[in-house]
């Protein structure tokens, strides 16, 4: 069983908090770390300096489960693990799991999982009250907070919307000569749409693609373009992102509507202009931010979702100490 990146996996759930408050979080990792260990409920209790009535209490209040009963749980799903991929024998199983025999092991299985070890090739997970389960190889998983929840149009509109936003405030340090420079020579981030070589051509293009997209969808005259980007992507933004709200929450992905403005109309389902404006807006982005780096402008992160997830996190976290304090 591999011992090294032990840890919590949280569950990528929301963009603003978790479901597990940072001290529950340490007491389940104490939990964790005691699975390779001889452990029950006086031992764990010292762990984090709490009486057993008193983490008892706590865990059992928060989770459903005493810390005993987590444990031996997460050990039997972690032996389903171990068993589904080969990687121990059903003794092997059940010494790593803290039981004292195969057959007492083979027991407590069967009745956990409905079948015996040596035929287990089923599911990892077993029933719980919390959502925390064994995470492979040597985590857990944790429940996120699904009341607040944001789902995947939320998550990919909002990033890429902030991404936008950040690479449209670094180009406006740069100087319109540097950003009219032609660095990318046949690059086309759309097929339709032809070359954009420079700085300035992707940055309009980033701007004016939402503009007429959320004006198609909206059913509403194009903007004329032209003018200062950050203010119009800021009006565009705003549109975009609650024009994707709706379609979200009335599920009309697959709804058509017929855009008379282009030549000829053609009809759209607002899921492809979704895909479509989030899909091409990340490879135009992403270039904008290679070519910004290369003409010298200081662009503060790289662009990753799952980085900006968890800075969202941290800030959300550090607004809240703070009014708590």
């Amino acid at each position: 069983m591999p011992r090294g990146g032990r840890g919590v996996h949280p569950e990528v759930e929301n963009d603003q908090h978790v479901g597990v408050t940072d001290r529950l979080r340490e007491l389940i990792d104490v939990v964790l770390a005691s699975l390779d260990e001889p452990a029950d409920g006086p031992s764990l209790a010292r762990a984090v300096h709490f009486s057993r009535d008193h983490l008892d209490r706590l865990l059992a209040a928060a989770t459903g489960e005493s810390p005993v009963a987590l444990r031996r749980r997460l050990l039997l799903e972690r032996a389903a693990w171990q068993l589904r991929i080969g990687s121990a024998s059903a003794a092997e199983a059940a010494t790593a799991a803290g039981y004292g025999s195969s057959a007492a092991f083979s027991r407590a299985f069967a009745r956990a999982f409905g079948t015996p070890p040596s035929a287990y090739d089923g599911d990892l997970e077993l029933p719980a009250p919390n959502g925390i389960h064994f995470h492979p190889p040597a985590g857990l998983r944790l429940p996120g907070a699904r009341a607040a929840s944001s789902d995947l149009t939320e998550r990919m509109v909002r990033h890429h919307l902030d991404r936008v936003r950040e690479l449209l405030a670094v180009a406006a340090t740069v100087e319109p000569e540097t950003l009219a420079r032609d660095v990318r020579p046949g690059f086309v981030a759309v097929w339709f749409e032809g070359e954009e070589a420079s700085a300035a051509l992707m940055c309009e293009r980033l701007v004016f693609t939402l503009e007429v997209w959320a004006a198609a969808m909206a059913g509403e005259p194009v903007p004329e373009g032209g003018g200062e980007w950050s203010a119009r992507f800021e009006r565009a933004a705003l549109r975009f992102e609650r024009l994707a709200k709706r379609i979200r929450d009335e599920r009309a992905y697959d709804d058509a509507f017929v855009d008379a403005l282009c030549e000829p109309p053609q009809s759209f389902t607002y899921g492809g202009v979704l895909s479509h404006v989030l899909g091409y807006g990340a490879i135009r982005r992403e270039a904008l931010a290679s070519v910004l780096i290369e003409l010298g402008a200081d662009v503060p992160s790289c662009g990753d979702p799952i980085v900006w997830e968890a800075a969202q996190s941290e800030r959300i976290r550090m607004a809240q100490n703070a009014t708590m304090s």
